[in-house]
């Protein structure tokens, strides 16, 4: 019983001393989740960058059943090219549709935000994630409302 719990405490020892990291260089994990990226270590520089007019809006009061849409607006001040790849929605009841074309720098680009009240009611917040070749590799944006029901004759 000694001699296998001795074997077991070396192999994790030897284990433990084979996983250790001597490379000092630490690698962001945006750039590894950001596989659209082509930009080479050292060029962050040149990155492209979103900058919104806001990242969030409030609808205010709103009738269930109504559907509402905001353009949240933005520029590319990187120095390459923007490429959105995906935007994705915390609910069914939000939809958002964005430029598919890359965004050259300095140029801008809309993002628009469907929010359906169909069957909600009460205060509303609801977030939409996009995901680019920037750094970092994605951007939150919000909306808010206030569901109100319809007044019954």
């Amino acid at each position: 019983m000694k001699n296998i719990a001795l074997i077991l405490l070396v192999t994790v020892g030897l284990i433990l001393q084979s996983c250790e990291n001597n490379n000092k260089e630490v690698i962001s994990t945006d750039v590894v989740k950001n596989t659209k990226s082509a930009i080479a270590v050292g060029e962050k520089g040149t990155a492209p960058k979103m900058k919104f007019d806001e990242t969030v809006h409030d609808f205010g009061n709103m009738i269930q059943g109504e559907r509402v849409i905001f353009a949240f607006k933005f520029a590319n001040i990187g120095g390459s090219d923007l490429v959105i790849t995906r935007v994705s929605s915390s609910c069914g009841c939000t939809v958002g549709s964005y430029p598919t074309e890359p965004i050259a720098p300095g140029d801008e680009g809309v993002i628009e935000v469907a929010f359906d009240s169909h069957n909600r009611k009460g205060v509303q917040n609801k977030s939409v994630t996009v995901l680019a070749n920037t750094e970092p590799n994605s951007t939150t944006l919000r909306i808010k409302a206030k569901v109100i029901l319809p007044e019954r004759n």
